[in-house]
C-alpha cells in the first residue's frame, strides 16, 4: 500500500478543521455562524487557484449550515449533500489548475464518485419524504 503525502496532509488538516466543528455538534450547536473563517478569506496576492478553492470552501460551509432536525438519517445525507458538493468543487479548480497526473487523476475520481454519491444521498431523501 502506498500513501500519497498530500492526501495524508489533507486528512490531517481536516482532521485538525473538524475536530472543533464535531465538537459544537455534539453539544447541540450545529451552527457554524461566528466561527472564523479566515482561512477562506481572499487575499490580493492570492493566485486564482487560491482564490477558487477559498470560494469553494466558503460556499461548502455556508450551504452546510442548516439545522439539525434529530433523525440521524436526515441529518447525515442532509449535511453530507453540501460537503461532496464541495469536494466536487475543489476537485473542479485542482482540475483547472493542477499540473501533477496524480493530482487530476485523483481530482477525476473524487468528481466521479462524489456526484454519484450525491444523488444517491438525494434520492435517498426523496424517497423518504424530504
Amino acid at each position: 500500500m502506498t500513501h500519497n503525502p498530500a492526501l495524508l496532509a489533507v486528512a490531517l488538516l481536516w482532521t485538525g478543521v473538524a475536530s472543533p466543528v464535531l465538537a459544537q455538534g455534539v453539544n447541540g450547536h450545529g451552527s457554524m455562524v461566528g466561527m472564523e473563517m479566515g482561512s477562506t478569506k481572499s487575499d490580493a496576492k492570492d493566485d486564482a487557484s487560491t482564490r477558487e478553492f477559498k470560494a469553494a470552501d466558503t460556499a461548502m460551509m455556508k450551504d452546510m449550515d442548516i439545522p439539525y432536525i434529530g433523525d440521524p438519517d436526515v441529518d447525515f445525507y442532509a449535511h453530507m449533500i453540501p460537503h461532496h458538493k464541495g469536494a466536487v468543487a475543489m476537485a473542479r479548480v485542482a482540475l483547472k489548475h493542477a499540473r501533477d497526473p496524480a493530482t487530476r487523476a485523483m481530482a477525476k475520481k473524487i468528481i466521479a464518485d462524489q456526484v454519484t454519491e450525491i444523488s444517491d444521498m438525494e434520492a435517498w431523501l426523496k424517497r423518504h419524504g424530504r
